[in-house]
């Protein structure tokens, strides 16, 4: 009996994020956090823009909890190069976020100044978001 080729391994390429988030999806250091809605990548640079926009908000009051590294490397080749000869060169990095992931959380503001801090950091990254509150908050 002829049994069926086995299937080889491809090499993985850029491909889509898939899936929820269950790492990180709940709140573990502040009262507010910013939850992703949607799945993307987000840029060192996004994040960091995202940061500034909130503690220039919070007159660095209080504390902020970046809850997203980015550790992924996304290669380039420069422009005007041919196909081939290899894989280009790292050019920046990204966090991979997943729907339901939290981003960033905030403490020690009132939850008006929160809200309106979250919603700036919001405007600077490429995801739907929404706010969140602990369950046991009680302002």
């Amino acid at each position: 009996m002829l049994q069926p080729k086995r299937q080889k391994y491809r090499k993985q390429q850029k491909g889509r994020i898939k899936g929820i988030a269950y790492k990180g999806s709940k709140i573990s250091f502040g009262s507010f956090a910013l939850k992703s809605l949607d799945a993307s990548y987000i840029t060192n640079r996004q994040l960091e823009a995202a940061r500034i926009a909130m503690t220039r908000y919070m007159k660095r009051e209080g504390k902020v909890w970046i809850r997203i590294f980015p550790d992924k490397p996304i290669t380039s080749k420069p422009l005007e190069v041919r196909m081939g000869k290899g894989k280009g060169a790292v050019d920046h990095f990204v966090a991979v976020v997943k729907p339901g992931r939290i981003m960033f959380e905030i403490d020690g503001v009132s939850p008006e100044i929160a809200v309106e801090a979250l919603r700036l950091a919001a405007q600077k990254l490429p995801v739907h978001t929404k706010t969140v509150t602990r369950h046991d908050y009680e302002g």
